[in-house]
């Protein structure tokens, strides 16, 4: 059945608000501009989002200028969570965003992905248990199995993000609006006040389909055409405990992990490389090759 586009989205910087699109080059690296900064933990180290600072979920970005393959990190406008804003060349925008994260905090382009150091994974603190690190990253309770991390690229142990960007494992992430029915069916079969919203979820391609239940994860393996581009679709996506903040409207909802375990392994959407870069836009439909 076919699926097609009815939504793109855009995040300037990693973990802020983002933007809808009409239409967007897709290259190997994803959307221009997609996480095109982030901010850097000047504490513990390493390049970090909103499950280390929940509080950049409140924040939004926009570019002034659109990026070119010679600036792949325009300036940006930060608008903060009471209003105000900063821009990404005030000489002051550290300090600032330290002051609504309440820790000391940098922002940061995106570098070359020669430049190893900047990627690098801090070390994990000394007595740290990892199996309880894990549980708290991904929002597990004891009795929950955490996500099999072995299908993804083995330099997401070394590095933050594969270097040369600040995506957590794969350019572009994909749902389905039957996946986001199927849970608000669930809430009002159950009574839950638990709100997915898609906003939580952060997808770059939001796509409609005639299939219910999570349909996207039947696509793994396979490749399709969008546009002129051509895809592939690489992992589930396990979700964190980042869809689990409040922020705008949306109250802080630990039970949102809880449904996600239950009704499909903590998995929502999935991960796409890009094996010929080309444009989509809203209204293009998948069409599968294999």
């Amino acid at each position: 059945m076919p699926a097609t586009i009815t939504h793109l989205f855009r995040y300037p910087i990693k973990s802020m608000g983002g933007h809808p699109l009409e239409k967007s080059t897709l290259t190997a690296k994803g959307i221009p501009g997609d996480r095109a900064w982030t901010l850097k933990d000047e504490e513990r180290g390493g390049i970090k989002g909103g499950k280390r600072f929940p509080q950049l979920l409140d924040m939004s970005a926009r570019f002034i200028n659109e990026p070119t393959e010679q600036v792949v990190s325009p300036e940006v406008q930060i608008i903060l969570n009471d209003g105000r804003s900063v821009s990404s060349s005030d000489p002051q925008v550290n300090e600032t965003l330290s002051a609504e994260v309440g820790a000391p905090v940098s922002l940061w382009p995106l570098l070359p992905a020669d430049q190893l150091e900047h990627y690098l994974r801090p070390p994990m603190d000394e007595g740290v248990d990892p199996e309880a690190y894990f549980r708290e990253v991904f929002a597990r309770t004891a009795d929950e199995p955490l996500p099999d991390l072995s299908v993804f690229p083995e330099e997401l142990f070394i590095y933050e993000s594969s270097p040369g960007t600040y995506f957590d494992a794969f350019p572009i992430l994909l749902m389905s609006q039957a996946s986001l029915r199927h849970f608000e069916q669930i809430m009002l079969e159950q009574g839950s006040g638990s709100q997915f919203d898609v906003r939580r979820f952060r997808p770059n391609i939001l796509v409609e389909t005639e299939e219910s239940g999570f349909p996207e994860n039947n696509w793994v393996g396979r490749r399709g055409e969008i546009g002129t581009a051509i895809i592939k679709v690489e992992v589930e996506c396990p979700r964190c405990v980042m869809t689990t903040h409040g922020f705008s409207d949306l109250p802080k909802d630990p039970k949102i992990m809880r449904h996600l375990v239950k009704e499909n392994s903590g998995n929502l959407g999935v991960y796409l490389s890009i094996e010929q870069p080309g444009v989509i836009a809203i209204g293009d439909s998948i069409r599968w090759l294999d």
